[in-house]
């Protein structure tokens, strides 16, 4: 059974491998030049704490994973995350990116972020699925912004709020007026 788990450090030859794959077949990453174990050990060190890397284990071997890294430098976004996740292809429809996807979103969800985001490439439609059924939305689409393989393609921007409970005005409802949701009813 897949057990998901912090990664490690020792996870990073595990995890930079199948991100290289990732590099080298598909178009889930525009990287386009895989990646060496020391670049991804600057990568590593700028997670953790709110930005964590979780990895699913399956016998004992590290088969996919996934993270929150920062959307923007720009402190106003300091509230959104973007979430990414990678499974190696001899793993991939077991439902191990199912699982990665769910708990990157839940530590999304305990460490306080109001949005997740997700960029899908064109054509990755497993992806785009798993990340309906986490409950992202397509919110846009970006046209033509990368080229991979030869092509230029679309990049599709999902997202997941956490915070949609629609807060009434206080001074409507205090005024006994009526709410955003039609509502006359005072506390």
């Amino acid at each position: 059974m897949t057990s998901i788990r912090p990664a490690r450090l020792s996870d990073l030859g595990a995890i930079t491998e199948i991100y290289n794959e990732a590099v080298r077949t598909t178009t889930a990453t525009f990287d386009t030049e895989p990646k060496t174990v020391a670049q991804q050990q600057r990568w590593y060190q700028s997670h953790g704490g709110r930005y964590p890397i979780v990895v699913a284990e399956l016998d004992g071997e590290v088969v996919g994973w996934a993270c929150l890294s920062r959307w923007s430098e720009r402190p106003a976004y300091d509230d959104t995350a973007e979430t990414s996740f990678y499974v190696g292809s001899g793993d991939r429809g077991r439902g191990v990116g199912r699982r990665l996807k769910e708990a990157i979103v839940q530590e999304g969800r305990r460490l306080g972020f109001h949005s997740l985001i997700a960029r899908v490439a064109e054509g990755s439609d497993v992806s785009l699925h798993l990340n309906e059924t986490a409950g992202f939305r397509d919110v846009g689409v970006l046209k033509e912004v990368g080229r991979k393989f030869g092509r230029l393609l679309d990049v599709h921007v999902m997202q997941i709020i956490f915070d949609v409970t629609v807060q009434p005005d206080e001074s409507v409802c205090k005024k006994g007026k009526k709410g955003k949701r039609g509502k006359g009813k005072t506390d």
